[in-house]
């Protein structure tokens, strides 16, 4: 018993020289009993420092024990974050399960002797968890693990099969981008330099909704010389993005109790989800070689609204005939209804002069939307709407309520440069640039595809191949394993449902029936019975064909592409 106690009362390891208490403390006899049967990766103990004759330290708990063995992985000596690294290792037993709830641990000044660390590096830790709640600490109970529901830990990330085509492609024909290495970094910066500069103060405040006047003014002058649209810059609204806008137009249209807009039945699906998620119904509207079948309008019960592309009809690439803006026009003035104008691609025209806005015609009936994204770059997210009278307010209220911020000095350096002539000078060059891309694709497919029509290339960014029946799905698929990622015009018809390959790589065909030369696409049908409680009507299908954005690539990176689409075609 004597030897017992000596050795209960030695810890094996030489203690500071401090004045000893009258009465020992358990708490302070206990790490030198428990030590050799602790892991010690720090200090690891040598079989040899113990005599062999020397009896087995006693490692029973006393009476209110002071917790269970702790194996954590720390930092060693020297190296920082010894706190957050006990923190963490403590945290991961707890939620990893190896520290059972309710489990008691040791006391700071035991585990700090363990582990040679400070011990109110170890006090700060069990604070900390008991404030984060996994531990908890009451008096003459010790630090426990708390009795807590510990969500597991979350499952690794599924790896797709690696069949397929590769996921980033060698080249980009895709429509909807402009070619984004040709944003016009230092005339920006420039603008923005002199924006910031004269910026009032006001300016960095917060916002109204319609956006900063000095955009709306410049919008208003540009818009009016080069779109020939009509508008004052208080009904001019700025917008976080194209998509911004119109869902703040379609909450709009659906508080004020429309149900139904009639759209193009060949166009950007991502629109008319926008339009479906504020509650509204979209009704495929026919498109031929003249555009967007307007004298349909009136046939359509209960539809009092209508988005259209007159400019540049995406993705067929037609204009809308002077008979029909003028007819859709007068059915929005008798029916009292209104027509959306997407100017898509309306910068961008090269054989013969520009289209003007629909908006012209009649600024109460018909309005304006319009976005940097072709002209620029998507990333600027900067759009605006020209507002007629009756729709203003509950615009600015939706737009009110902060959902999508628009940056006042984004808005201001695009104010500069409008008014400084730069955005001009760059539409003008990007045209140039264009132009040539297109010429060398017609070339290109007369010497190498013959077989292939090409229409829809008089503006925009883009142009349609026509193909053989039966042929669209396979070449897309083709395009995409020779590492070149484009869209089918099926991919873009109303209530078409693509599957079986990625999505924007390719689209299942639709194709059947004899095929049809370049402005020969078809009138499809109204006919048939009223769909019910908001089910969409599908759009009649056109012939098979490509739909090619060579705005997409770079430069360097355009012949390329337009090689590896030589490959793909059928002769």
């Amino acid at each position: 018993m004597e030897d017992s106690r000596a050795t209960s009362a030695q810890p094996e390891h030489p203690q500071p020289e401090h004045p000893q208490p009258e009465h020992p403390q358990p708490e302070r006899q206990r790490p030198a009993r428990s030590q050799p049967e602790r892991p010690q990766p720090e200090r690891p103990q040598s079989p040899s420092t113990q005599p062999p004759n020397t009896p087995a330290p006693n490692t029973s708990p006393a009476p209110g024990g002071l917790g269970a063995d702790l194996h954590l992985d720390l930092p060693r000596s020297g190296t920082t974050g010894v706190r957050a690294a006990l923190i963490g290792s403590l945290r991961d037993a707890v939620r990893s399960g190896r520290l059972a709830p309710g489990t008691r641990l040791p006391s700071s000044r035991s585990l700090a002797a363990d582990l040679g660390i400070a011990r109110n590096t170890v006090a700060d830790a069990y604070g900390e968890l008991v404030a984060e709640g996994w531990l908890t600490a009451r008096q003459g109970s010790g630090t426990r693990v708390a009795r807590r529901v510990v969500p597991p830990e979350p499952a690794p990330p599924r790896t797709p099969p690696a069949a397929g085509p590769r996921r980033r492609p060698a080249y980009d024909l895709r429509p909807g981008s402009p070619d984004v290495s040709s944003f016009p970094r230092a005339a920006w910066l420039s603008a923005a330099r002199r924006a910031l500069t004269a910026a009032p103060a006001d300016a960095f405040a917060y916002g109204g909704p319609a956006g900063r006047p000095e955009l709306r003014r410049a919008l208003a002058d540009y818009l009016a010389r080069a779109r020939g649209v009509r508008a004052d810059p208080e009904r001019i609204v700025v917008c976080a993005g194209f998509k911004q806008g119109l869902a703040v137009l379609s909450r709009v249209l659906r508080a004020g109790g429309e149900r139904d807009v009639a759209v193009e039945s060949y166009g950007l699906d991502l629109h008319w989800d926008i339009m479906r998620r504020a509650g509204l119904r979209t009704v495929p509207l026919p498109v031929d070689d003249r555009g967007a079948r307007t004298d349909g309008l009136a046939g359509l019960a209960g539809v009092r609204t209508v988005m259209l592309t007159p400019a540049h009809q995406f993705p067929t690439g037609v204009s809308l005939h002077p008979d029909r803006r003028a007819a859709v026009v007068d059915w929005a003035s008798r029916a009292g209804g209104l027509v959306v104008e997407d100017d898509y691609d309306g910068e961008f025209r090269y054989d013969r002069n520009p289209v003007g806005a629909l908006q012209g015609l009649d600024p109460e009936r018909v309005l304006y939307l319009g976005t940097s994204s072709k002209s620029l770059a998507p990333a600027l997210r900067l759009a605006w709407m020209v507002v007629p009278a009756h729709l203003m307010d509950g615009v600015l209220a939706v737009q009110g309520a902060g959902e999508w911020p628009t940056g006042a000095l984004d808005q201001l350096t695009l104010a500069e440069f409008l008014d400084s002539g730069a955005y001009d000078r760059h539409v003008r060059g990007m045209r140039l640039r264009y132009r040539r891309r297109r010429d060398q694709l017609v070339a290109a497919l007369a010497e190498r595809a013959p077989g292939v029509r090409i229409s829809g290339i008089a503006a925009g960014l883009h142009a349609v191949l026509q193909l053989p029946p039966g042929t669209e799905r396979s070449v897309v698929q083709g395009a995409a394993w020779q590492g070149l990622a484009m869209d089918g015009l099926a991919r873009f018809r109303h209530g078409a449902k693509p599957h079986g390959v990625e999505p924007r790589g390719g689209v299942e065909s639709h194709g059947g029936g004899e095929p049809r030369g370049a402005g020969e696409l078809g009138p499809g049908e109204l006919g048939g019975e009223e769909p019910r409680g908001g089910e969409e009507l599908g759009a009649e299908e056109l012939g098979d064909a490509l739909v090619v954005g060579y705005g997409t690539p770079p430069d360097h990176a355009f012949t390329g592409a337009l090689e590896a689409l030589c490959r793909v075609l059928p002769a």
